[in-house]
């Protein structure tokens, strides 16, 4: 019986990369911005790429089904936020719990994870594009 396509699991360096390199931007604008922009918006759109990079840096996915699953995550999170998930669990105090889970609900921050999701389809269309655009040249230069 026949359950679909699976995953098929190895660590990409690429997306490793990126993974990295977006947590360390997440870092920084926790650690050093403090403005009506950067940190709640581009710190959520960057944080759905950032969990994105992470699962393609270990599994090897669609792209589109994989954004929109981490679309789905992070919108469960904030309404966890919503329902004060946090002061239920009487976690209020743990600084981790507060920063994984979060303690501020904003309806605006569904766009951002929104706008996260769709950026990475395109970033990845993009790439794929490009990637075969050098392919074909490739090909069309070794059979001259």
């Amino acid at each position: 019986m026949s359950t679909g396509p699976r995953a098929t699991l190895r660590v990409s360096k690429a997306y490793l990369a990126l993974a990295i390199v977006l947590f360390a931007i997440e870092v920084v604008i926790a650690l050093a911005v403090h403005d009506s922009f950067v940190r709640p918006i581009l710190g959520d759109v960057l944080v759905v790429a950032l969990i994105y990079a992470a699962i393609r840096s270990v599994a090897e996915l669609r792209p589109v089904p994989t954004a929109f699953g981490v679309f789905l995550f992070a919108c469960a999170v904030e309404c966890a936020q919503y329902a004060r998930v946090v002061d239920l669990l009487g976690l209020r105090h743990n600084a981790i719990a507060r920063v994984v889970i979060g303690t501020a609900y904003d309806p605006r921050d569904f766009l951002a994870y929104a706008a996260g999701a769709a950026a990475v389809v395109v970033g990845e269309r993009l790439y794929d594009a490009r990637r075969r655009r050098k392919e074909s040249s490739l090909g069309v230069r070794r059979g001259a």
